[in-house]
């Protein structure tokens, strides 16, 4: 797998380039049916990691928020699944919390995983099995991620705000935080005990981010504490939980009961 991760890691690097330089020079911005933002730098993000890695690897599947979807991907054994840009609103305000998403999935497992700011030069790797790799790419004016206190968990902005996540405050810090790909990439560094997102999200907005977690020792699953195979015909997810290894156990188990919680809530009828 060291290939795929050097091919993966050439065509982020040259999109993420491609996205600062947009950030700088100006971008458009559209909205999806689902009203969320989608910008020029996201579309041009897409099709430059499309083109590099279908070009190196063409009989593998593609699954991207950004493209529209082929179930031609559902019959193939390997699937590069990408977010472009996870945490556009950051992006759009300028904001450093935003990063490009990729894994390879293989039989419903992610193998290879890259996550990148280019806002901070921050970039995360991993082939499963064995570990995580994280370097400092591009000179950036821009300070790394820094946790105020410990032990900290990076949440949902949304469900900060509205008071869903009140439960924890007593045992956890919590920050919000615009991206989850990136939040679940600063966990495995070590730099935050725990993600969490009590609803929602889809396959490549963590598919990259749990295999770190996993490989720096960490766990990650769906909020109610589940298993998550990747390369399904439905790619939406019911929200997700990952906890650092060294989360102290209090905490660990409000979050694990906030999440089963929240999941019972979100199944019962109106």
């Amino acid at each position: 797998m060291e290939y795929e991760l050097t091919v993966l890691s050439e065509a982020m690097s040259e999109a993420g380039r491609e996205a600062v330089r947009l950030a700088t020079e100006g971008f458009e911005t559209f909205t999806k049916p689902d009203h969320s933002p989608v910008t020029s730098a996201d579309l041009a993000v897409n099709h430059l990691l499309h083109a590099r890695l279908s070009a190196a690897f063409p009989d593998d599947g593609w699954l991207s928020e950004e493209t529209a979807d082929d179930e031609a991907r559902l019959s193939k054994p390997r699937v590069w699944i990408v977010d472009p840009i996870d945490g556009t609103r950051s992006f759009v305000r300028g904001l450093p919390e935003f990063c490009l998403s990729v894994a390879l999935v293989e039989k419903g497992l992610p193998i290879v995983a890259a996550i990148f700011n280019p806002a901070t030069g921050e970039f995360f790797s991993a082939i499963r099995g064995r570990g995580i790799r994280v370097e400092r790419r591009m000179d950036s004016d821009q300070p790394g991620f820094s946790s105020p206190r410990r032990p900290l968990a990076l949440v949902n902005p949304w469900e900060l705000r509205v008071g869903r996540l009140d439960g924890l405050q007593a045992h956890l810090h919590c920050r919000p935080i615009g991206s989850i790909a990136y939040a679940l990439a600063l966990l495995a560094a070590g730099q935050a005990d725990a993600v969490i997102t009590l609803t929602g999200g889809n396959e490549w907005d963590v598919a990259a981010g749990m295999l770190l977690v996993e490989e720096s020792g960490g766990r990650a699953t769906t909020a109610a504490g589940h298993p998550v195979t990747f390369n399904r015909p439905d790619p939406r997810l019911p929200g997700t939980l990952a906890i650092g290894s060294n989360l102290p156990a209090p905490a660990r188990a409000q979050l694990i009961q906030h999440g089963i919680a929240a999941a019972q809530d979100h199944s019962s009828p109106p």
